[in-house]
């Protein structure tokens, strides 16, 4: 814990330096969901039906945490690269701390502020444009966000041993990133695309999670009642996991025997 916090206060100390980039980013919350209240009002609420009240709650929530997920996609290996472009990843890793904690403890900051960041899109939404959360769930929600959290941070993994090996490109996060926008249903319902890409959306972790936290949000689901959604997600999580676990030992032992840790 104590390494988990020095981590966290380090990266805390640099954004509060930048306080004019963290009035921005409330800011631009603010203004994003202004735009999908106002793009709402001229979209038919049938559009929608079954995956919330009206378009807006359903951007909103999926906006919100999308932002938050992709967190996990990107946190691990930009948290990698700004050691690598410092000069200091090879000095962290010669210290007590192992490479999972530097990487892991590394990304505390970007989910505490992606975290922030998704609630404040609920805040806004609630506060200012009448998005209802009355009837939300949070246990179930939380519980959607812990297993969706798993994937992604399994894929974040992935994506940060391709920096250990070749510094840049990734095709990783490059390629679910693109794919979570596509085929999740962040802006609009599954429904209105084609069955084949239908059927593609349902190995993305991101579309099953937006279906289950719109459910447990917006229509105050259960656990009980999340079941497709939670053992998908676990499911994904159960193969990822152990798998890019595996990979980041490999690709950091190569950076080692090699010696371009230092190299960016």
């Amino acid at each position: 814990m104590s390494r988990a916090w020095a981590f966290l206060r380090r990266d805390l100390l640099i954004e509060a330096s930048y306080r004019l980039n963290f009035l921005l980013s409330l800011l631009s919350v603010f203004l994003a969901a202004a735009v999908f209240h106002f793009l709402g009002k001229i979209v038919d609420p049938s559009a929608v039906r079954g995956a919330g009240p009206d378009y807006f709650s359903f951007a909103i929530v999926g906006i919100a945490f999308s932002s938050f997920l992709r967190t996990g996609l990107f946190s691990f290996s930009n948290a990698l690269r700004e050691e690598q472009m410092m000069g200091t990843l090879e000095a962290m890793l010669a210290t007590p701390a192992s490479g999972a904690e530097v990487v892991l403890y590394g990304s505390l900051w970007r989910f505490s502020f992606a975290l922030a960041t998704a609630a404040s899109y609920l805040a806004v939404g609630a506060l200012f444009f009448g998005l209802s959360l009355g009837r939300a769930d949070w246990p179930a929600a939380l519980l959607m966000l812990l297993l969706t959290l798993a994937s992604y941070c399994s894929l974040g993994i992935l994506a940060a041993c391709f920096i250990l090996v070749f510094k840049r490109g990734d095709p990783v996060n490059w390629l679910v990133g693109n794919l979570s926008t596509l085929l999740a249903g962040v802006y609009y319902p599954l429904e209105v695309m084609p069955g084949w890409l239908q059927a593609l959306g349902k190995f993305i972790p991101l579309t099953w999670s937006l279906r289950g936290l719109r459910r447990a949000l917006l229509e105050g689901c259960g656990i009980g009642e999340l079941g497709t959604e939670m053992a998908a997600l676990a499911a994904l999580s159960a193969a990822l996991l152990p798998l890019s676990l595996a990979l980041f030992a490999l690709a950091l032992r190569h950076a080692k025997r090699t010696g371009s840790l230092a190299k960016y």
